[in-house]
């Protein structure tokens, strides 16, 4: 997903940071990027799952929607509910392409006046083609090329956070605020893409190296790179564009199905209605399904899965080795027919076959903070409500 080899690579506004703090970097979506900071990957996560890690976002990208009506504007491109989404609430959804496939899953916020998209990395370039290409001439597509993204992760996040802005106390899960940190204006949506309660705090460039620095100084937190991002990611059953979801994969054959409301089923007028509405009726032929390999070897992506006769019936899309599960974990398309949770499966892995089963998603489950409770709080709708870069997105 990285640009053409002749391309060179960009540079987040942290590089300098990550550099000084002895990231091993790579290329990643046109960008080099931290893969780990001298630490284990598994140290790493395992830290973001007990504490809180900070992760850099700032290659993905930050849109502005703005004109008359932008909601309903950008309903003619997803299938989500935009137009119900309340000020400063935040709703997972996508853009989809005539025969229902998946040009790139998003996270929207309603910020009051305007729209605030967050798109993967990869994607952006093409998403706003897309928007500006579709949408009414009145409407402003904007990159926020002048801001950067951090992501606070993990159950210290909040109290972390709340010691520069106590404002981040009054949001939950899918809600955002418009905070001050350390006298900067600062954009913070309460989400994330590791299953834990956490942040993503969208500030001006030239201010994301001070404030990560303040972040980094508290005992609770440590950087983490896009080696933890992915193994979390994985354990909390969220796709990753242009692995697990793609504009050959439908919603309903990536079990997103959840993010298109009763309204949008009803009404249509999203790319590639058609298609999706007859799968929600009629079923799909083929399904996204979480994997528990047998034994300690991981299945990366592309490993053709069989089925206990010797048959072909899907491929892994991703995998690895999951460290708060204590084992590998995997997910991946598989036929309908051998979808249901427990069915047996066989992995071939370096051309010998491994038993594996199907397992329910997400492997953990998530820690999210809502109204009214003073921990994290889990439902079904959230389980799969954090993607993108998001990334999308690793949300990426």
């Amino acid at each position: 997903m990285s640009g053409a080899d002749s391309d060179p690579l960009k540079h987040t506004p942290l590089y300098p940071l990550h550099v000084e703090l002895g990231a091993r970097m790579a290329p990643f979506a046109g960008y080099e990027m931290p893969v780990h900071y001298g630490q284990h990957i598994i140290t790493e996560h395992l830290f973001t799952r007990a504490q809180a890690g900070l992760f850099d976002l700032s290659h993905m990208g930050q849109i502005r929607l703005e004109g008359a009506n932008p909601a309903a504007a950008l309903e003619t491109l997803v299938p989500g509910d935009i137009a119900g989404l309340e000020p400063y609430k935040t709703r997972y959804t996508l853009f989809t392409n005539e025969d229902g496939g998946i040009l790139d899953d998003l996270m929207v916020t309603n910020a009051g006046d305007h729209l605030f998209l967050v798109v993967n990395a990869a994607c952006t370039a093409q998403d706003i083609a897309h928007m500006t290409a579709r949408l009414d001439g009145n409407l402003r597509v904007r990159e926020l090329s002048d801001r950067a993204l951090l992501a606070l992760q993990g159950p210290a996040a909040a109290e972390v956070l709340a010691r520069f802005a106590p404002g981040c106390r009054d949001t939950v899960f899918l809600t955002a605020a418009e905070l001050i940190i350390d006298g900067t204006p600062c954009f913070v949506t309460r989400c994330g893409y590791t299953g834990e309660d956490g942040f993503e705090i969208s500030t001006p460039a030239d201010d994301a190296v001070r404030i990560a620095r303040l972040l980094l100084d508290q005992p609770e937190v440590r950087p983490a790179g896009l080696g933890a991002r992915d193994s979390l990611r994985l354990e909390a059953g969220f796709c990753l564009y242009g692995h697990d979801i793609d504009a050959s994969t439908t919603p309903v054959e990536a079990g997103l199905a959840w993010t298109i409301p009763r309204r949008r089923r009803a009404e249509g007028g999203f790319p590639g209605a058609e298609v999706i509405l007859r799968q929600l009726a009629n079923g799909v032929e083929r399904k996204r399904v979480g994997i528990r390999p047998g034994g300690r070897a991981p299945a990366r992506a592309h490993t053709e899965i069989q089925d206990p006769d010797g048959n072909k019936v899907g491929e892994i899309t991703s995998g690895g080795f999951g460290p708060t599960v204590g084992g590998p974990i995997a997910m991946g398309y598989v036929a309908a027919r051998v979808a249901a949770k427990g069915s047996a499966l066989r992995l071939m892995l370096r051309g010998t076959p491994r038993p594996a089963r199907v397992a329910a998603l997400p492997f953990v489950e998530p820690r999210y903070y809502e109204a009214h409770t003073t921990e994290a709080h889990t439902t079904e709708a959230h389980v799969a409500a954090l993607p993108s870069v998001k990334p999308r997105r690793y949300r990426g």
